[in-house]
């Protein structure tokens, strides 16, 4: 009687562990989706300089074996075809993730500064809106650097093409601002992403360590500096972004840079931070950072 009491007892405990596992939520799936496919260009827009938009001048951007290219083997000299590869849907609050590497050498005819040199450009102003001729898009660059065989090269750094930002409470006047990344040689592929809260706050972090972090970007600033300014940057409508000085730039297109050094990206993934956050609704997600209730969607 003794015996069987204990075994009753026994598998008691057994069904009572397993029912407070079985009570406990599922960890909350998170949905990343792949901006790239490992298979062609869909979902992107071209803008090279002096070209028209999604006009791949000499196979610029390429895919090949899984991998998105920006190359230069059919350029005889780069000649300041600097071009960005556009994704086609703006976006405000999110997690960007991506992995990068540099390749082979410089095109003939780069900028000394562009050597293992290129980056992701974010809030960006979208393809269709650039002037014929401009280099580089309103926007917030995180600048992506190769070390150089010797000394410290940060990465994950921050510059800024026709916008401002703040550091701790302070306006930051210099175009490019460095992280506290370590520095990364060879051709090793390195895991980046930039964490963005739309007007608000921004991280860049690199392989899990976050390097840079500023706050309320805005246009502003000029363009670049008093001799690299919206005319000469070839800028056509530069008294419409000198008037819109001060504005916070809440979303915008996340780009790829093309500016003469060969470089590879692989794994480009976004995690939208804005959505449904009524509990209720069926696509509620707790890691949502702004509120977007005219997605919620309920059982019927």
């Amino acid at each position: 009687m003794k015996n069987t009491s204990g075994i009753i007892l026994f598998i008691l405990l057994i069904l009572c562990s397993l029912s407070s596992v079985l009570a406990q939520k599922k960890p909350e799936k998170k949905d990343w989706i792949s901006l790239f496919n490992g298979k062609d260009l869909s979902g992107w827009d071209i803008k090279i300089a002096g070209q028209a938009v999604n006009d791949n001048y000499k196979n610029t951007f390429r895919v090949e074996n899984g991998i998105l290219r920006i190359s230069y083997d059919e350029y005889e000299k780069f000649d300041g075809k600097y071009g960005h590869l556009y994704y086609n849907k703006p976006y405000s609050y999110y997690i960007l993730r991506f992995q990068y590497r540099f390749v082979g050498n410089q095109t003939p005819g780069g900028a000394v500064w562009n050597v293992r040199n290129s980056g992701v450009m974010l809030h960006s102003q979208s393809a269709k809106s650039l002037s014929f001729g401009q280099d580089f898009p309103v926007s917030l660059e995180l600048q992506l650097l190769g070390g150089l065989g010797k000394g410290e090269r940060h990465t994950g750094n921050l510059c800024t093409p026709g916008t401002e930002v703040y550091m701790k409470g302070k306006i930051v006047n210099d175009h490019c601002t460095d992280s506290d990344s370590k520095t990364y040689d060879g051709d090793q592929w390195v895991t980046a992403e930039a964490i963005v809260l739309g007007d608000s706050i921004i991280h860049h972090v690199i392989e899990g360590d976050t390097v840079l972090t500023y706050e309320k970007p805005h246009i502003g600033g000029g363009f670049v500096s008093p001799e690299y300014n919206w005319k000469t940057a070839h800028i056509d409508n530069g008294d419409e972004w000198i008037k819109k000085d001060g504005k916070l730039l809440k979303e915008g297109y996340i780009a790829l840079q093309a500016e003469s050094h060969p470089i590879d990206f692989r794994n480009i993934e976004i995690l939208n931070l804005k959505g449904c956050t009524d509990p209720k609704a069926l696509n509620y997600k707790s890691y949502y950072q702004k509120s977007d209730n005219s997605k919620c969607r309920y059982k019927k």
